[in-house]
Order: structure tokens, then sequence, then C-alpha cells
């Protein structure tokens, strides 16, 4: 097992990893910015490191800052977390090139599923189900561009090949309108992501968007965790997640399960990883792979009982995976509601110090935060604080507790979005189950 692990990263998911670090034995190295020195995970690390004032860009995403921390603190091991440096495929051949053990897939698996044109056709080439779309990157000659739309069929979508997290999309509903989105597009994915290449996929209207959570070796072993329903969103942005998704039947999983864990095997995946889909009229449309960690990972580990912090780290040592697909037997259901230090009418960031923090508590409530009584919350970074996770022996079981968890919790000093998750849990429409991916802002708009 690795001895030292530096945890490139901060805040819940920073904490969440050296939990299951101290769990395993293993020593920790938190490393921080001039802004984190007081979180949670920095004053319960074996270890700490500076590593640069509080904006992401000198600190958290200064990969020569990272790597000299590990180098003089003598680390074996980078746990990237998710966010900052987790998919950024230099960052891991950086690491590897200098000795260290990557928590995480290979460089050249990171670079192959972050571009979205390479990651589709590794996926058609592997059986996965995707979205009918260009099959490759958008060239200049506008005639064949319009025509490869007609094919489609409008309403079309125009994405960015190195897109991500609801950035570097543009919906074209007629033919008029087709040629200047795909400029723009470029423009912007040119700006935003340093890579001008644009793909066009059929628009899906009605949507739901579903994840199928993996595990692989590296050497030839993957399997799957089940599916997770991360509809509730707000501008591509998730907002509640869950596990099972409502409506998806075992034979349904077991099908698209296999398919993500064959893939896996196929591209040589190593470690944990997310396939995410829109689903729609009983079909699953692959769209992007995470080669991480997700936020929502714990909905997934309540109702499988296995611990995927852990398993990313067996992996990386060598040791392989603890379970085989015939261990995974879902059972209850599970609920997760991101907390963030935002206005919930305005969803404006709310930084400051908290002047009062009570945790809930009972049967089947988890919550993952790196709060505390007069911790400060920086401006610097996302504004999510935590993750209220509750489980139950239903999805009804489930929401109750939720409920009961949501008005428990106290967080004063600044504000948060419980309120909006206090309205959501009793819904109608969330509590039915099986929303589309719209849901949410069209009833914020109503809301409004």
């Amino acid at each position: 097992m690795i001895e030292k692990i530096l945890i490139a990263n901060r805040g819940e998911i920073a904490l969440r990893i050296l939990r299951a670090c101290r769990e395993l034995g293993i020593k920790t190295v938190a490393v921080h910015s001039e802004a984190d020195r007081d979180l949670k995970h920095v004053r319960l690390a074996d270890e700490s490191v500076c590593i640069g004032p509080p904006p992401s860009a000198e600190s958290y995403l200064n990969i020569p800052a990272v790597i000299s921390a590990a180098e003089v603190t003598d680390a074996v091991a980078i746990h990237p977390g998710y966010g900052f440096l987790s998919e950024n495929a230099d960052f891991a051949e950086r690491v590897e090139e200098c000795g260290f053990i990557f928590i995480g897939p290979r460089p050249d698996t990171i670079r192959l599923m972050g571009d979205k044109v390479s990651a589709i056709k590794a996926m058609k080439a592997a059986g996965v189900p995707c979205v009918p779309g260009s099959d490759g990157p958008l060239g200049d000659d506008d005639e064949e561009n319009l025509r490869i739309a007609r094919q489609i069929g409008y309403p079309i979508i125009i994405k960015a090949a190195g897109g991500g997290g609801g950035r570097g999309m543009r919906v074209v509903h007629t033919e008029a309108h087709l040629l200047n989105a795909i400029n723009l597009t470029r423009a912007e994915a040119g700006a935003a992501f340093n890579n001008p290449t644009v793909y066009m996929e059929k628009f899906l209207d009605n949507p739901r968007h579903i994840e199928i959570q993996v595990l692989a070796d590296g050497n030839g072993k993957a399997i799957h965790l089940g599916e997770r329903d991360c509809s509730m969103q707000r501008r591509h942005q998730k907002v509640i997640e869950e596990s099972p998704a409502p409506g998806i039947t075992k034979e349904m999983r077991k099908r698209i399960g296999e398919r993500c864990a064959n893939a896996c095997v196929e591209i040589s995946y190593r470690g944990a990883g997310t396939f995410e889909f829109l689903y729609q009229d009983g079909e699953f449309y692959f769209i992007e792979m995470n080669t991480r960690v997700q936020v929502e990972h714990p909905v997934t580990e309540l109702v499988t009982g296995v611990d995927i912090v852990k398993e990313q780290i067996r992996i990386a040592s060598g040791e392989g995976m603890s379970v085989q697909q015939s261990d995974i037997i879902m059972r209850g259901h599970a609920i997760e509601c991101r907390i963030n230090a935002e206005d919930p009418r305005t969803f404006m960031p709310s930084p400051g110090t908290i002047t009062a923090y009570h945790a809930p508590g009972g049967p089947g409530v988890r919550v993952d935060s790196h709060i505390y009584d007069g911790y400060r919350v920086p401006p610097y970074y996302d504004s999510m604080i935590g993750k209220l996770i509750t489980y139950g022996e239903s999805r009804q079981a489930a929401i109750a507790r939720m409920r009961i968890a949501l008005s428990e919790i106290v967080i004063e000093g600044i504000k948060t979005n419980i309120a909006l998750h206090q309205q959501l849990m009793r819904d109608t429409g969330f509590v039915a189950g099986g929303f589309n991916i719209h849901y949410l802002e069209k009833r914020l708009a109503d809301l409004q």
C-alpha cells in the first residue's frame, strides 16, 4: 500500500480523501493556498504545505508548486480529487514523469476522453450508444455542415470538443442560424478551452441525465456500480443527485452498465470514472466521461457499500479492486443535496464567516463538509461548502429523511441554498421522480 499521499485539492473532497487515507493507515500531505490555511483537512493532515496566494491559478492550478510540495514532503502519490487539476492530462503526465503515482487514469486516457470528439469515436467503437451527430469535428465547408445538420434533423446542438461543465454549447433550431452558431461556438471554444474544434449532435429536448459509475484496474478488469440520476440541474450544474435512478430497471442497468465496463477494458481505463448519458424514450445516449471521482459519489457508496475513494487508492497502489461485479448489489435509495454558499433566489455567491453551524444527524444521514463554527468561506473558489446525503430503504424514506435533515441543519452568518432544497423536497415533480434536465430551471422561473 502507498505510504504517503499528497492531496491536491481543498474543501470537502480533500477532507473525504484524508479520511480514506487515515482508515487505510496512509500518511497525508495537505497543500493549501494562503486563504485556506485553516481548512479542516489542513489541520488534520500529517503535513501541510502552502503552495501560493488565494487565486487558483497561483496555487491549486500551479503544477510546479504541487509537484514541489510532493518532493519536499517525500510523498509517494498524488490524489487530485475533482475539479482543479483532476482531468489535466499534462499534470498527470508530469506527476508520473517526476516519479510519483497519479491516483487516476493514465495521461493518454485522460486526453482521449477529455476531447469530446475522440471520446465519442472511442465509445462508438466500444459499443456504447451515442447521440446521432457529425461523427467528427466540423470543417470549414459551409455546405457540408448544412448537409450534416439536415441529415441529423433540427434542432441540433453545436458543442466544443474541449468543453465541459455546460460551457461551449449552442442550440440551433433553424438552418438560418446554423453557420453563425458554428462560428460563435468556435470562437468561444478557442478562447475558453484553447481548442476551437466543434462538433454537431442531435438536440434532445426532453432528456434526463443518467450516469454510470465505473471502477477499473487498467489491466483488463472493470465493473460498474449502477447509475445515478443527476437531472435536477441549473445552468447545466447539478443541484440534487440520487441513486438508483427512478424508472431504470435492473435489466436496463445491467445492459448499459456492462457496456460501460467493457468500454473501460477497451480503452485500458484505470481508476474511478463516470459515463454520462442523456436518457430519453427508453434510450441511453453517451455525452462524455469524467475521468475522476465525482462530487456525487456518496450516493453510490451508500447504495452499494463500496468506498470509491479507497478503491481509487487500492487500484493506484497496484493491489487492484477489492470487489468484483458479482459483489455489487444495490440496496435502498440515496439522495444528495449540494449545499452552496449562495443566495437561494439570485444564486449570487455569499462568502463570509460562519457564525453558527450545526450538522444534522440520525439514521441514514451523512454530511460531507469541511465547514465549522468560525470558518470563513473565501470568495475565490466554488461556492459549494458541503453535501447532505440521506439513505433509506426506499426513495420515499430517503426523501423523508432529507426533509428532516434539512430542517435540522443550521448555517448562520452567510446565505445558503438550504431553503431551495427544502422547497424541492416537497415539490410534486421531484417527489414523483423521472423529471428532465430542464425541470428545475422552469420551476425556478415559475417561482419567480
